[in-house]
């Protein structure tokens, strides 16, 4: 039986190299791959796109943009940037969603989930299809994170012996409400407004810890927050990679811990 052929096109950015590293472990896919010098050659890349039968994008938005213009239209591709999430061409590769599986399976074009949007929407998404959340509820969302989502020059300022003293502490970005993950918290969960988001990087290599607070009083058919964990625990039952913890189910300290936080990578 032939192997399935993947191209990681930006496969030495931080993205590009944790896809490539996991991949590699497997015995039925074959990576491919360019020599260094034609690393950033378009013509070259475009070819192993039509080579591959799946073609992961880790690049940046315009750099992805110009690859799909380029691309033949039969091959598929999983673009990693922000650059397509909200099109209406492309898939969002959220298969836990309702009917979003399916549509993966069969499309060409699959736009990856930003980290914060993940989070945000497996927990926004489930209330406004079932009736829970009115389109029109005033959401906000903090996400706390490790600072590899930043990529290499985030990971080098952290990891500096000389950083400053503020990286010693959690520091909140994306002041003016513009962050890049906006549209398609707002788009993928149907929302009328994006939240108000908070987004909070700390001193720690990867992991994250999304809050969105809701008042129960002003939702709908929902009495509890027991109520809202059971629909979350029922309507993501069969996922492999969602598990939602009992309601109140806390630590013994009542705190979420570093240790809990961190990714395996393997």
């Amino acid at each position: 039986m032939s192997k399935y052929k993947i191209f990681v096109d930006g496969a030495v950015g931080t993205t590009g190299l944790r896809i490539h590293e996991r991949l590699s472990q497997a015995d039925d896919i074959e990576l491919l791959t360019l020599p260094e010098e034609q690393r950033k050659d378009l013509n070259a890349r475009v070819a192993k796109v039509a080579e591959a039968d799946l073609t992961f994008l880790c690049l940046p938005d315009e750099a992805s943009k110009e690859l799909v213009a380029n691309a033949p239209e039969n091959t598929r591709i999983c673009d990693t940037s922000t650059a397509h999430r909200v099109n209406p061409n492309w898939v969002y590769g959220f298969p836990e969603l309702s009917g979003q599986r399916e549509k993966i399976q069969n499309a060409k074009r699959v736009a990856v989930p930003g980290c914060h949007a993940t989070g945000y929407i497996a927990l926004v998404r489930p209330l406004v299809e079932k009736g829970i959340l009115p389109a029109d509820y005033p959401l906000s969302c903090h996400s706390l994170t490790g600072y590899s989502g930043g990529g290499k020059a985030m990971i080098a300022d952290y990891e500096n012996e000389n950083s400053p003293n503020a990286f010693n502490a959690p520091r909140v970005y994306g002041l003016t409400l513009q962050h890049k993950h906006l549209p398609e918290m707002q788009a993928v969960t149907q929302m009328q407004n994006p939240p108000i988001f908070t987004p909070v990087v700390a001193d720690y290599y990867s992991g994250m810890l999304v809050t969105v607070p809701l008042q129960i009083f002003a939702l709908q058919a929902v009495k509890s927050g027991e109520e809202i964990a059971n629909l979350l625990a029922d309507y993501y039952q069969t996922s492999r990679l969602i598990h939602v913890h009992p309601f109140q189910s806390l630590p013994e300290d009542g705190m979420l811990a570093r240790m809990l936080m961190q990714v395996k990578t393997a």
